[in-house]
């Protein structure tokens, strides 16, 4: 069902070629300029990019004059892009992009295929990477961010890198537009370090918090677990086909799911992204189950749910989907204890809450809590892979999104849902936690995003420092630069 929330973090790009204005047979050739623009959307095409272009302007479908900025802007709102992408096919026109960018306002990708050499008599047809130079400038003035590729081969390997590094990162932007994330009840009284700003981060990142109690979410919990209709069954079903080994009465079950359907019911008619929740003692007097693997589940759907109230949390799970486009769930993990031989391995767990699609060998069992017993708590561990870890934090007004990867490594059993991750230099991790503004709560997922998360926070206009590990920040600079 992952599917059914991918629209959410799918991107349109909007694909603006600039050329020169004048244009003759011994400079900024136009036909020069077309072949370059074919061959791009041809890339784009082969790279299974989604994305509109100006063909609608004019003949060849170039942007060359200053005049032409708000048709183009106002034809990219209306087909709904996500981000703004600008080869120079040669010089360009830096007025017309840096208009059209500056009305559209969205992520913006810089970059030009690499020139030829000029020719036998001397004549070169396009100074690209020319016009790149000056258009950089007038972004800068307009107070534009935006990304680039080095100048490069169309068919080099950093274009198609660079290209979906930027994506990802336009991905992560769209999941933090005001995004909607749902509360469940209250922080449990013990967990203090979750508190955070709900005022500003309205004012600052547009994020919009919407509560529901407890005893709401029990009368819509009570009179679907009654009813027990289609949609029910179709569900429990789908449940039950994540799980290779139950340990609960089918009373629970039936419990878990219709928890899960009076959440998703909630956030439906929100608009919410994710949500966090008190997931304690109070939660399981209405519910009469531990609400992990639920929650799990949920996330495993592409609406993630976050324990003990964590709404920054919640916002990291969506960061999370947006990097990878939603095509894997992002997992919430504990930093519980480092490996007894590893020195630079660490425990990622916690107490039965991972989505089940990412389980290693061994298979999903459904079981009890570890620490009260109650039931519908998953045990399992995840799969093998290369990891992304992040978290976004803040302290006395400070907002830091950290970003590291990692590894999956060889571990002792633990109950309850876990991975053991390998780092580089774990010390290094440690002492980024503890300085904060963090805590012991992370986001994890599968694959390579620290580039791109970090890229991301030049976007966000209530300012979010980027706070990489590993790779630091001059290694992904350069992973950045191709």
């Amino acid at each position: 069902m992952l599917e059914r929330f991918q629209k959410r973090y799918h991107i349109r790009l909007g694909l603006a070629p600039t050329r020169r204005a004048n244009f003759s047979e011994t400079a900024f050739r136009l036909d020069r300029a077309q072949q370059h623009k074919q061959a791009i959307e041809e890339k784009l095409r082969r790279m299974g990019v989604d994305f509109v272009n100006l063909d609608f302007l004019n003949e060849e479908g170039l942007i060359y004059a200053g005049r032409d900025a708000e048709a183009a802007a106002r034809y990219f709102k209306e087909q709904q892009i996500d981000a703004l992408f600008i080869p120079h096919v040669n010089f360009g026109c830096e007025e017309a992009v840096c208009r059209l960018a500056d009305l559209v306002d969205k992520p913006v990708l810089l970059w030009a295929p690499r020139d030829e050499a000029p020719q036998p008599d001397g004549y070169r047809f396009r100074d690209a990477q020319c016009g790149l130079f000056a258009t950089s400038k007038v972004l800068s003035r307009f107070g534009v961010k935006f990304t680039y590729i080095t100048n490069c081969w169309i068919d080099d390997p950093a274009f198609e890198k660079g290209m979906r590094t930027f994506l990802s990162a336009a991905g992560v932007v769209k999941a933090m537009n005001r995004p909607r994330i749902g509360q469940i009840s209250v922080r449990p009284n013990a967990f203090w370090s979750v508190k955070c700003n709900e005022g500003e981060l309205l004012e600052r990142f547009g994020v919009q918090v919407v509560p529901i109690t407890l005893v709401e979410l029990q009368e819509r919990f009570q009179n679907l677990f009654s009813a027990k209709g289609p949609e029910f069954e179709e569900e429990l079903a789908r449940i039950r086909g994540k799980i290779n080994r139950i340990d609960v009465e089918k009373e629970y079950l039936d419990k878990m799911c219709s928890m899960k359907l009076a959440i998703w019911q909630w956030a439906e008619e929100e608009g919410l992204s994710a949500a966090a929740t008190q997931c304690w003692a109070p939660f399981t007097a209405i519910s009469d189950i531990a609400p992990c693997y639920m929650m799990g589940d949920s996330t495993d759907d592409g609406f993630p749910v976050i324990c003990e109230c964590d709404l920054h949390g919640a916002l990291t799970a969506t960061m999370a989907l947006g990097a990878n486009g939603g095509s894997e769930p992002p997992f919430f993990a504990d930093l519980t204890i480092r490996h007894p031989e590893n020195d630079n391995a660490e425990l990622l767990w916690h107490c039965g809450v991972f989505p089940p699609s990412l389980v290693g060998e061994k298979g999903v069992t459904l079981g009890c809590h570890q620490g009260k017993g109650y039931k519908c708590a998953g045990q399992f561990e995840l799969k093998s892979g290369d990891l992304t870890i992040t978290r976004f934090d803040a302290v006395n007004g400070e907002y830091k999104l950290l970003m590291g990867e990692g590894r999956t490594t060889i571990g002792p059993y633990s109950r309850g849902s876990y991975v053991w991750a390998e780092f580089d230099d774990w010390k290094k991790w440690e002492h980024k936690f503890i300085y904060g503004p963090y805590i012991h709560h992370c986001t994890g997922l599968y694959g390579s995003y620290a580039a791109a998360l970090y890229e991301a926070c030049k976007y966000f206009p209530g300012g979010i420092t980027p706070d990489p590990v590993t790779p630091d920040e001059d290694t992904i600079h350069r992973i950045l630069r191709g």
